[in-house]
């Protein structure tokens, strides 16, 4: 249920913006003169801009459908999954599933590898996971705008508000609590979306067992913010909040429950993720 209320919001919301732009015609623009630029579409400006957008749109129309939210938002926890099990979790029949996760891998969301007989599916890149969360994000910061807003227990259930993934790292409370620590102990230096790593956190993030040689090697971003759906506040994100999640489960600080993306904090964890950055 969680993963059917949270992608029928954003392919709502998805649904809005679409809407709102088809039924726009054209732009109007003030000049420095205060005069009014009236622009058509099919004008050169207009073609000009739209040559050098960097394509949203069309990333928006692949997410503006509930069924491919829904098997996208299951596939949040990082996982790669049959076509059959997706066209379950959304309510689909297996051809209009397999029509929908065709869309999707040639819209480079996701990522497909064959094993067997069978076709696996997985978030194509770390950075698309993160747009999915950060639209997540956006729903929910909406909630309190709307005339009858959901609630919150309906919205966020508290294993998932508590700790859970985000694709590959730490999110919830924990994990925004834990990155604000690290950063008010200069841990971490921010500026804007960007994470850079002080001595000191190097340090500190090494003796927890950290492997950030590893971190440092992937072809993504090292580190960098991810705004948490249910805190409304930043976490941990890129590469380095991979390992750090990778290091937590290992240690068995700690881990998985039957809800999917939910974690659980050990007694262990409970007593060690508490004196990081204190």
């Amino acid at each position: 249920m969680t993963v059917l209320i949270m992608a029928h919001r954003l392919s709502g919301t998805f649904h809005r913006v679409l809407k709102c732009c088809a039924h726009r015609r054209s732009y109007t623009a003030g000049t420095e003169a205060d005069t009014v630029l009236h622009i058509s579409y099919g004008s050169p400006a207009v073609d000009i801009a739209r040559d050098h957008a960097p394509g949203v749109s069309s990333l928006a129309a692949l997410l503006a459908d509930a069924g491919r939210m829904t098997m996208l938002w299951a596939l949040m926890d990082g996982s790669a999954r049959p076509a059959g099990e997706l066209a379950l979790v959304a309510g689909l029949s297996p051809s209009s599933a397999s029509g929908h996760l065709a869309r999707l891998v040639d819209g480079g969301v996701l990522a497909q590898e064959a094993r067997g007989r069978h076709r696996y599916f997985r978030i194509a890149t770390p950075e698309t996971a993160a747009a999915i969360e950060a639209l997540a994000s956006a729903v929910l910061a909406t909630r309190d705008l709307r005339p009858r807003p959901v609630p919150v227990s309906r919205a966020t259930p508290v294993p998932l508000r508590h700790a859970r993934t985000c694709y590959d790292h730490l999110a919830g409370e924990i994990a925004v609590d834990l990155f604000a620590r690290m950063h008010a102990h200069r841990w971490l230096r921010i500026d804007g979306s960007d994470v850079a790593l002080t001595d000191a956190g190097v340090e500190g993030l090494t003796a927890l067992g950290v492997n950030l040689t590893r971190a440092r090697a992937h072809r993504r971003r090292f580190a960098c913010t991810c705004p948490d759906w249910s805190e409304r506040k930043p976490h941990l994100g890129g590469a380095l909040g991979a390992a750090l999640l990778s290091t937590c489960l290992d240690a068995k600080w700690l881990e998985p429950t039957r809800e999917p993306r939910a974690l659980r904090v050990t007694p262990l964890g409970e007593r060690t993720l508490g004196t990081i950055a204190v």
